[in-house]
């Protein structure tokens, strides 16, 4: 007979996070913050379509602190999303399956995405003459 103490299952309190376990958890919440952000987005566009104070009332808010902190979470959420899908379509060709492609890819993946973000808000400010 099995012991009544054992655990049934592996656990978090058993196994010590991987980086490939905390990518994996990471890829699903900027998935769950980019269907987030995609409401906020469709939002927008219906403020901009039914006037001028509802779409200014909304711009205010993006341009507070909030809005630039949600703004740019989302569009982290979004180059991860991207770069960590790109790892999945070479998983799914068979490549980098081997642990250390697997660390190091996964590292990529981190420095691409926040490469990405960090350069596309200073093109963007960059663009409008804010720098």
């Amino acid at each position: 007979m099995a012991s009544q103490n054992r655990p049934l299952s592996p656990h978090l309190q058993v196994y010590k996070p991987q980086l490939t376990s905390v990518m994996s958890i990471m890829h699903r919440a900027t998935g769950i913050a980019l269907a987030v952000g995609t409401l906020l987005l469709v939002f927008w566009l219906i403020a901009a379509a039914t006037g001028e104070r509802t779409f200014g009332d909304i711009q205010a808010f993006n341009a507070s602190l909030i809005g630039k902190l949600l703004l740019f979470g989302w569009s982290f959420a979004l180059f991860y999303h991207l770069c960590n899908g790109i790892r999945h379509l070479f998983w799914d060709a068979g490549k980098g399956f081997g642990l250390e492609a697997a660390y190091r890819n996964g590292r990529l993946v981190v420095v691409a995405s926040i490469a990405l973000t960090v350069l596309s808000w200073v093109w963007g400010y960059a663009s409008m003459g804010a720098l």
